[in-house]
């Protein structure tokens, strides 16, 4: 048994007592109203890898988690927001997207399971004819259900004449473009925060936090926390299409691969070290590329470039990441695959696996060539073999460790969010 193997060991053999020390830590904290977590295995270590707090995958979870999680999540948000009765869902613009519109399809079906009224709606600026003439439009899911999408500035405009009101505003919207003044003067509670979305909040920022909660926890547990975090590089201030500043994250990069090569000898990991080079903000998979050498950033080609120096909604990328590459050893369906776990207020409420059939596991899975597959959890194994939505694969004998490594993200969320809100 390897040393990571003995880690995972000794972290599920003491699971109740970090359930236990993992309470008291979120008894602290206003978690995440809601929250994707993505892990990747490499047999010599497990760590997360990213955290999102506007999850866009509902439609991947198990049918039978998510009724589960029905009471977790009016407790949730009652506790924020007492007596809460009517919400509006505010989503992305991705009216072309069908999969992230049965998304939306089920987390208001999940909120309306739990007795709350909801309204969802969108800034459709794409659509201002129908706004104009409707004040909404009906768009078709994947699965062919319906979602009638409101047009926000018609929804604010009733709720400043008294035409209508609600008692919570839900972010589907990652806010990557900034925060439109209809939201920022809203009296109305708001979660996730404001602050959260992509306009202000930095991956580096999030793994700060998470490596000193991870490194917290280990202590307390006698672990070695390097089997559970990512080393990484911040570089700030980049054109990646200029060749000094190329050079400052080649500079980064033999720093971090230094590093990391330190922590395998120590370790005992033959394997070779690779990084990924990320947008320091944004989400989707994009501005991301895996680097096997400090000399891979000097060589980047233009297309490379490219599609380094944009990110969703066409914002430029400035600030990049610099992350120790975990291998992933899961395999799904003979597809290299990693574990996504998704929580509310770090209640577990369901996972899936992303695959890729396009991608090594040395490769961003979140790109062209992705599926998905649901994760069957313990006490749903009747599921096994059958096909239908809510069954997934076989029960991962690691989903413990991950749901304790997911809570720890959880944590290290709200203290960085918390941080961004004290600061604006």
């Amino acid at each position: 048994m390897t040393q990571s193997e003995l880690h995972l060991e000794k972290i599920l053999s003491q699971k109740n007592a970090i359930s236990d020390w993992i309470d008291q830590q979120e008894r602290k904290e206003d978690l995440p109203l809601y929250s994707s977590v993505d892990i990747r295995d490499a047999g010599f270590k497990t760590a997360v890898v990213d955290t999102n707090l506007f999850p866009a995958g509902f439609n991947n979870l198990c049918k039978l988690t998510l009724d589960a999680a029905k009471g977790d999540l009016k407790e949730v948000i009652n506790a924020r927001v007492p007596g809460c009765s009517r919400i509006l869902l505010v989503t992305e613009e991705h009216t072309r997207n069908k999969w992230y519109l049965e998304n939306v399809h089920v987390i208001q079906q999940l909120l309306e399971a739990s007795n709350f009224s909801v309204s969802v709606a969108s800034f459709l600026d794409s659509n201002p004819t129908e706004c104009d003439e409707f004040g909404y439009i009906e768009l078709e899911t994947a699965k062919g259900n319906t979602v009638k999408m409101h047009c926000l500035k018609h929804v604010i405009m009733k709720m400043d004449s008294q035409d209508t009101s609600f008692d919570l505003i839900i972010l589907n919207n990652d806010l990557t473009t900034g925060v439109p003044d209809s939201l920022k003067n809203s009296k109305i509670p708001i979660y996730p925060s404001l602050n959260a979305g992509w306009h202000s909040r930095l991956k580096s920022h999030h793994f700060q936090e998470a490596n000193k909660v991870v490194t917290d926890f280990a202590a307390q547990f006698d672990l070695d926390p390097w089997y559970f975090l990512c080393l990484f590089e911040v570089v700030s201030d980049i054109d990646i299409n200029e060749e000094a500043d190329r050079n400052r994250l080649y500079d980064a990069a033999k720093c971090l691969f230094k590093n990391i090569q330190e922590q395998y000898d120590k370790h005992g990991i033959i394997e070779k070290p690779f990084i990924f080079l990320k947008a320091d903000s944004g989400t989707y998979g994009m501005g991301v590329h895996p680097i096997e050498s400090p000399e891979d950033i000097l060589e980047l080609n233009r297309k490379s470039r490219n599609k380094l120096s944009k990110g969703k909604s066409s914002q430029k990328i400035q600030q990049f990441l610099l992350q120790e590459g975990v291998p992933s050893i899961k395999s799904v369906d003979q597809q290299t695959s990693e574990a996504c776990i998704y929580q509310m207020a770090n209640h577990f409420v369901g996972g899936f696996y992303r695959l890729n059939n396009q991608k090594s596991n040395r490769e961003n899975l979140n790109s062209q060539g992705m599926s998905f597959k649901t994760m069957c959890v313990s006490g749903h194994t009747e599921c096994i073999g059958q096909q239908s939505d809510d069954c997934g694969v076989e029960v991962d004998p690691k989903l413990d460790a991950f749901k304790i490594l997911a809570r720890l993200a959880g944590i290290a969320a709200h203290r960085e969010i918390k941080q961004l809100e004290s600061n604006s």
